[in-house]
């Protein structure tokens, strides 16, 4: 092991690093949002959009993200639409994980007694003030472990992105090796540098989950 060229690659994976933590951040804000946005319409059973909403959670569980990738950053130009490759990576983190993070949040919604509904409206509750104070906080504790794992999932999947010129750890690592032949080196450079960003994350969430369920009890 040449301990110089460690530090030699050290900014650099530095750089890599950030980059996956600004596509972590972006595709984790968006597939939060956008499958809550599912989750309460298959939650409602909202006429039409449900089935649109069920078809898109079927189509992105069960297509390879590098397809939905490919097809992002390949398929797209063909019809007009262009972006860059990094917003083509958030927009397929998103169009993922806001299929799992929907089905974790509607799992937690559907864990809440029907009978908490009606003790909300015998109290004089609104629609908005039952959803807030009384529905969705019992949601979360439920979807949380769910969420959890997605969101550490997501960050996993920013690996595939080199396949659209993103230059993340593993295009990264797959350069250098390509270029002086140190797969020693590279590689425990990438296995350090997702350690470094997914531990303090894993460590951060199943601490908050564990807060909010003391919360709820």
């Amino acid at each position: 092991m040449n301990w110089d060229l460690l530090a030699t690659y050290t900014p650099m994976y530095a750089d890599a690093l950030w980059v996956v933590v600004q596509l972590g951040f972006w595709g984790v804000f968006g597939s939060l949002i956008l499958g809550a946005l599912v989750a309460l319409v298959r939650h409602w059973k909202v006429p039409v959009v449900d089935r649109i909403a069920g078809g898109y959670i079927e189509v992105a569980r069960n297509t390879p993200s590098m397809v939905q990738l490919y097809f992002l950053y390949f398929g797209l130009p063909l019809i007009g639409v262009k972006a860059s490759g990094f917003a083509c990576a958030i927009a397929g983190l998103t169009f993922l994980g806001g299929a799992y993070m929907a089905e974790a949040i509607r799992s937690g919604l559907e864990a809440v007694r029907e009978g908490q509904y009606r003790a909300a409206a015998s109290l004089g509750l609104s629609q908005t003030q039952t959803m807030r104070l009384v529905v969705l906080p019992q949601a979360l504790a439920v979807a949380l472990p769910a969420i959890t794992a997605n969101v550490i999932f997501l960050i996993k999947e920013t690996s595939i992105v080199s396949i659209i010129a993103v230059v993340d750890l593993m295009a990264l690592t797959q350069n250098l090796i390509g270029m002086f032949y140190t797969s020693n080196e590279a590689y425990l450079m990438l296995v350090i540098s997702y350690l470094v960003l997914l531990l303090p994350v894993s460590i951060g969430l199943r601490a908050l989950e564990r807060r909010f369920r003391r919360g709820i009890a």
